[in-house]
């Protein structure tokens, strides 16, 4: 009887386990899926990624650099100064 508790428990914890991690990979992607690449917006050293310029995040030499970009909302780099959604 003991053996088949001991199943139950961990077959039950392992369930359990499984259905909070799910819903937390999922909700992850969805935030990615809410930003846009802005370039020419990034502060020196404060980027995300870039186009060809270096390798990738936070190795911007310059601010503003037009081939690095910052992750930002939707609809919010056509609001910002230099912003563009596009590598120049």
């Amino acid at each position: 009887m003991n053996r088949f508790v001991l199943a139950a428990s961990a077959l039950s914890a392992a369930v359990g386990l499984a259905l909070v991690v799910a819903p937390a990979s999922g909700a992850d992607t969805s935030k990615k899926a809410d930003l846009e690449k802005c370039y020419g917006i990034n502060a020196s050293g404060k980027n995300d990624c870039a186009a060809g310029a270096h390798s990738c995040a936070g190795q911007a030499t310059a601010a503003r650099d037009p081939k690095s970009y910052v992750l930002v909302p939707k609809g919010d780099c056509a609001k910002i100064a230099g912003g563009t959604t596009s590598a120049m």
